[in-house]
């Protein structure tokens, strides 16, 4: 795709979200499966589906703007996600795997929520304002994710301490 202007810009960066969504959707049950504290399965759980609904979102912004999310691969959700995977077949004594398994989820928020921040900016600068409000109910979930992540760190890191 030849990127001229903010519009294709757009509409790229949305593509590359779409990959990334259900790059995630993909390896959240392996993440699941691999996780041993109940909290962080639920954590895991409860993200699986809110991911759910921000591939939905992302394709009802596609499809008021006449586009196909298909045709891009975010290669950077790729390397996170591998991370996360090589970490899970180290297998590493399982508080030790859970603390790495919020590390790695952590990652994944905070790359999903640069991306989000940067689409529902161009988003208002492009006079969407309805896909302004479906990027930023995302973002306040990513957000919401990460602080939650966070919270269950608290008690998962020490327990991994040994």
């Amino acid at each position: 795709m030849e990127l001229n202007n903010l519009a294709e810009l757009y509409i790229d960066e949305l593509k590359d979200l779409w990959s990334a969504e259900n790059q995630i959707l993909k390896a959240l049950p392996k993440m699941i499966k691999a996780a041993s504290a109940q909290p962080l399965k639920k954590a895991f759980r409860d993200h699986e589906q809110l991911t759910k609904e921000h591939v939905r979102r992302l394709e009802r912004i596609f499809s008021s703007l006449d586009a196909s999310p298909r045709g891009k691969k975010c290669v950077g959700m790729e390397g996170l996600l591998k991370e996360g995977s090589e970490l899970i077949r180290e297998r590493p004594d399982p508080d030790v795997l859970d603390a790495g398994l919020i590390s790695a989820a952590q990652h994944v928020e905070h790359y999903e929520m640069a991306g989000y921040g940067t689409v529902r900016t161009w988003a208002r600068l492009l006079n969407h304002g309805e896909h302004v409000q479906l990027l930023q109910q995302t973002l306040n979930e990513e957000g919401d994710t990460d602080k939650a992540l966070t919270k269950l760190s608290e008690t998962i890191n020490v327990e991994a301490e040994g």
